[in-house]
């Protein structure tokens, strides 16, 4: 089970996030989770999106370069450990995280963790084995 993510090449300037969100929020868009990792000049916005494809083409016709990647999310218990658990599992079988953001939902007491990683099928099995429960896009828009 795999996530559809947005990768946003993102100027660093005054004003360049609103006007990204205001672009996906007049589309009618939901954005569930999202990440800006930043230098001085420019940044990368991550963001988990209810309608990926729709945005990819709003933003690509604004001009900005943008690009879908299947990453892997997980839903951990919202208590002390669980996110401990979740990374061990994937450490014991020598799966690299490149990198991850998290959130909590809006029930159940669990928080969501967006996870990239080298090989996705290999990390859903063993956290699958490991007892972690991978989750899909609907889950994460639906709670």
């Amino acid at each position: 089970m795999q996530i559809k993510q947005l990768s946003v090449f993102v100027e660093n300037t005054q004003g360049r996030l609103a006007d990204i969100t205001a672009k996906i929020a007049e589309a009618n868009i939901d954005i569930r989770a999202l990440s800006l990792a930043d230098t001085t000049d420019f940044g990368i916005l991550r963001l988990i999106v209810d309608k990926p494809e729709e945005a990819v083409l709003i933003l690509k016709e604004s001009g900005l370069t943008v690009s879908l990647t299947n990453v892997i999310a997980i839903g951990i218990d919202d208590t002390p450990g669980g996110f401990a658990k979740a990374v061990r599992v994937l450490a014991n079988s020598d799966i690299s995280i490149e990198y991850l953001y998290a959130f909590v939902s809006r029930s159940d007491n669990l928080a969501y963790v967006i996870l990239r990683v080298e090989d996705n099928d290999k990390a859903v099995k063993v956290l699958t084995q490991g007892g972690i429960p991978v989750v899909g896009q609907e889950d994460i828009f639906s709670k």
